[in-house]
């Protein structure tokens, strides 16, 4: 990568919004017993680094002549929201495509930044049918397709974080790992083709979501991969695969670097981040924070470490289910279906069962006349995971028959 080409995109990019803080978090830094630095691409005005490649790529084409075209990208996240306030800042006409499913918020927040210079198009129920209609599109108008992350000028666009990262360390201090969020590989080639000739491949650690693992999967097979399901949860960071520029960037990396992320602990640190800092971050944004509970304590202990917050663009509405998720990841959440018998008295016995800190947070009974005993869904929420152990014991010592259900997928989302 050409250094000085990712110099004069980071000075074009300051015409824009300055230089995103790099901040020491005192909070993380005592936890792991280590130096933790957050990038906070959290902070541009778009609240996610995409910005950076959109800005990049339309300067480009603006400068080789493409006033006079009209822009085209296909997103209902951060990818979109950079590219309406890009097309904005130049006053240059887009059209953005979104899948009829998108939520109202993203909708309207990408209309706010894009004002009159964009057109939102509402095209089909999943991404692949949305996108395939903008491709069209742009044919038809002989318009500028704007990629999310596969494109040299992305990638370099998305180095102006590096070059930010270098400029902000303190005299003298050399990062032993930058963690790097993962989607489409954008970010995460150019931030190690900006620090290659400075920093060994070692150096570097890959947070994907563990539903999405399409840079894990390419590395382990030779070649990119695309995958058959991905769990979008993480929605700012779940792509199906990898770009083929980026894989090439990343393909000489060992696969073990790239560590999948559990969407349930993405949540722990979205709740920990938003009640301890008052930080929000949307679940991309949290990935390389969560990834340093999965590193071996030992091997960062006095380390220096760079984390890159890739964005906070958090729907509060999912703010219950984050919540929910957390609470199970924790192991301070279990959800149990029981096997009560249907006489009186029963239901008050079952009750003894409980210590001092289980709370019941969700109880559902259906009694049935014509049996002798009824199922029992219940939600139950305690302060220690070990409270667990023993309330289970206090079911097989009551010859109580139940199943948790905590962990299993199917029946968790039809009924909790």
């Amino acid at each position: 990568m050409d250094k000085q080409d990712v110099s004069n995109a980071t000075e074009a990019v300051r015409g824009l919004f300055p230089a995103t803080p790099l901040q020491l978090n005192e909070h993380l830094s005592a936890r792991y017993g280590a130096d933790i630095w957050l990038k906070r691409e959290d902070l541009t005005p778009v609240r996610s680094y995409k910005i950076r490649g959109a800005f990049n790529f339309f300067r480009k084409v603006i400068a080789a002549g493409g006033t006079g075209k009209t822009f085209v990208c296909a997103s209902a996240g951060n990818h979109a929201q950079g590219f309406a306030f890009v097309c904005r800042h130049f006053g240059v006409p887009g059209v953005v495509y979104m899948p009829v499913t998108t939520p109202q918020q993203k909708i309207d927040k990408t209309r706010m930044f894009g004002g009159e210079f964009i057109t939102i198009k509402l095209f089909g129920d999943f991404f692949d049918q949305c996108y395939q209609a903008a491709r069209e599109h742009v044919q038809h108008i002989d318009g500028v397709m704007v990629p999310p992350f596969d494109h040299v000028d992305i990638i370099e666009g998305q180095a102006t974080v590096a070059a930010e990262i270098a400029e902000q360390l303190p005299d003298g201090v050399v990062p032993d790992r930058i963690v790097l969020p993962v989607g489409g590989g954008g970010l995460a080639a150019g931030i190690t083709g900006y620090f290659a000739d400075r920093l060994t491949k070692e150096s570097f650690v890959f947070a994907e979501p563990a539903g999405a693992p399409s840079l894990r999967r390419s590395m382990e097979a030779g070649h990119v991969v695309t995958l058959a399901k991905v769990d979008n949860f993480v929605d700012g960071a779940a792509v199906g695969r990898i770009g083929d520029l980026n894989f090439a960037a990343l393909k000489d990396f060992a696969a073990e670097q790239v560590m999948l992320i559990a969407e349930n602990a993405i949540c722990v640190t979205i709740t920990d981040m938003l009640n301890v800092e008052g930080v929000v971050l949307e679940p991309a944004g949290a990935l390389a924070i969560t990834a340093l509970e999965a590193m071996d304590r030992e091997s960062i202990r006095g380390k220096t470490i760079v984390a890159v917050v890739s964005g906070g663009n958090f729907d509060f509405e999912r703010l219950p289910d984050v919540k929910e998720r957390a609470l199970r990841y924790a192991g301070l959440k279990k959800y149990f279906i029981l096997r009560l018998a249907q006489r009186p008295g029963a239901l008050r016995d079952f009750l003894n069962l409980l210590g001092p800190d289980d709370d019941i947070a969700r109880f559902e009974y259906l009694k049935k006349s014509a049996r002798n005993f009824g199922s029992i869904l219940i939600g139950i929420e305690t302060k220690d995971p070990d409270n667990f152990k023993q309330l289970v014991e206090n079911f097989e010592r009551a010859g109580m028959g139940y199943e948790d259900i905590t962990e299993n997928d199917i029946l968790a989302n039809l009924i909790i």
